[in-house]
C-alpha cells in the first residue's frame, strides 16, 4: 500500500478495497470509512491486525515437529517427500509470505470462534503476517456462533503485513457442497483460483490462474491432516503439516496450527496461490464440513 505521502487529512480511495474511501488523517490510515455512499466506522475485527501469542521457541519447536513426524513416519507422515525436503530451512527468506520457505500458521485459541485469526510467523518465530476474517455482519456472528449454518455463507479474509497492509484477498462464495476461492493482490488484481475437486475421500482442489491449470492442493487421508502442493507437472512444490498442540488445545478450542514448506522459490502466480492455499485451507475444511477438523 502507497499512503498519499505529503497529502493533507481528507478522504481518498480505500487502499483497502473494503470501502468506497477512507479517512486518512495526515499520518496514517483510520477505521472511518464511507461505504456504500454513506460514513461508516469498521469493526475492530475488520481493523485489527491479529497478533501472535506464540513464544519463537514454540514456533521453532513446531518447526521441528512438523520435520521428525515426516522422518520417522509418524501417523501423518507420507513416503513420497524425502526427509530433507521438510526440515527447517538452513536461513531467513527475506521477512515475507512471498519468500520465506517455511511459514508457521497458529490459529487463535478461543471456545467459540466467531471469526477465524490467524499469526504467520517464519521459521525463527517471528511474526510476518495475519489472517484475519473481513465483513462479517452481527447477523453472521450469531449464526456462526449458535448454528453451523454459516458454512455455506460467503467468507472473505485477508492476509496483512504487520501494519495491517492486504497482501492478498480471499473470498470464498457461498457454496453448497465443492468451495472456490477467488484469490486477488493486495491492490485488487486477480491471481486466480482455488476449486475445490470432490466431496468425498481424499479432498483435492485444483489451483488456476487466467482458465488455465497451475497446480493442485491435495489431502494425504480422508481427515485432511496434512497436504502435498504440486504444481502442473504433478511435482510436488510445498507441504502442509498439520502439528499436534496437545489434549487441552485439541478439545476446548477449535484453533488449528500448521507449518508450511515451501520447497523451493516459486514464480507467480503459483507462488500467491501456493501461500492462499496453505493460508486458507483450515477455513476450506472447518467452515465447509465441521467432521475434517
Amino acid at each position: 500500500m502507497s499512503t498519499p505521502g505529503g497529502t493533507p487529512a481528507g478522504w481518498y480511495p480505500d487502499p483497502y478495497g473494503r470501502a468506497e474511501q477512507r479517512w486518512f488523517d495526515g499520518a496514517t490510515w483510520t477505521p472511518n470509512v464511507v461505504r456504500g455512499g454513506a460514513p461508516a466506522v469498521e469493526s475492530s475485527d475488520d481493523w485489527a491486525v491479529p497478533a501472535g501469542t506464540d513464544a519463537p521457541h514454540d514456533v521453532q519447536a513446531q518447526v521441528a515437529r512438523a520435520a521428525s513426524d515426516r522422518h520417522a513416519g509418524g501417523p501423518f507422515a507420507s513416503q513420497q517427500v524425502p526427509h530433507q525436503q521438510v526440515a527447517p530451512a538452513a536461513s531467513s527468506g527475506g521477512g515475507t509470505i512471498f519468500t520465506e520457505p517455511v511459514l508457521v500458521v497458529n490459529q487463535k485459541a478461543k471456545l467459540i470462534e466467531i471469526t477465524n485469526e490467524y499469526a504467520v510467523y517464519d521459521q525463527h518465530g517471528q511474526q510476518i503476517a495475519a489472517v484475519r476474517q473481513v465483513g462479517q455482519t452481527t447477523a453472521k456472528k450469531v449464526v456462526r456462533a449458535l448454528t453451523s449454518y454459516d458454512q455455506f455463507m460467503t467468507h472473505r479474509l485477508e492476509i496483512v503485513d504487520g501494519h495491517g497492509t492486504a497482501l492478498l484477498r480471499i473470498t470464498r462464495p457461498a457454496k453448497v457442497f465443492k468451495s472456490r476461492f477467488q484469490i486477488e493482490r493486495g491492490d485488487g488484481q486477480p491471481v486466480g483460483e482455488i476449486t475445490q475437486e470432490n466431496v468425498f475421500g481424499k479432498i483435492r482442489f485444483g489451483l488456476s490462474s487466467g482458465g488455465h491449470a497451475v497446480g493442485s492442493l491435495n489431502a494425504e487421508n480422508w481427515r485432511a491432516w496434512n497436504f502435498s502442493i504440486r504444481d502442473h507437472t504433478d511435482t510436488e512444490v510445498a507441504r502442509i503439516t498439520k502439528t499436534w498442540e496437545g489434549f487441552a488445545k485439541a478439545v476446548f478450542t477449535t484453533a488449528d496450527n500448521y507449518v508450511v514448506t515451501i520447497h523451493r522459490p516459486l514464480e507467480d502466480p503459483l507462488r500467491s496461490l501456493v501461500v492462499a492455499a496453505a493460508l486458507s485451507i483450515d477455513t476450506a475444511l472447518k467452515q465447509d464440513n465441521r467432521g475434517f477438523n
